[in-house]
């Protein structure tokens, strides 16, 4: 049986941009990306802590060190600059490995910089 469990998670980080005029997507720091184990153009579920809002997008590379967290497109109705959000993504593997598994866990502090 194949399962899908929790890969990995930036928690609370802070949205710094909203572009309602682009195609779409999150665009996220290089630098937290590499940290999560998440690569452009992977699928991630967003959860807003200020509003509630759960929603789904793909990845986009952000400037290395920028700190950006920035929706694109409708998603950018979903948070506003300032919201703090929980990124996840996740993968399939079978129950044995599941079991296993350790999902990668980030904690950016307030300016979405990597803790040292």
């Amino acid at each position: 049986m194949i399962i899908e469990v929790l890969k990995s998670k930036l928690h609370r980080a802070r949205v710094t941009q909203a572009e309602l005029n682009y195609v779409g997507s999150i665009t996220i720091d290089e630098d937290l990306m590499d940290a999560a184990n998440i690569i452009a153009n992977e699928k991630v579920q967003i959860v807003n802590n200020n509003n509630g809002a759960r929603f789904e997008t793909y990845v986009i590379k952000g400037e290395r060190g920028s700190g950006t967290i920035c929706l694109n497109g409708a998603t950018a109705r979903l948070a506003a600059v300032g919201d703090i959000v929980i990124i996840m993504s996740y993968a399939h593997m079978e129950m044995d490995e599941a079991r296993k598994y350790e999902p990668i866990l980030v904690f950016p502090d307030n300016d979405n910089k990597l803790l040292k």
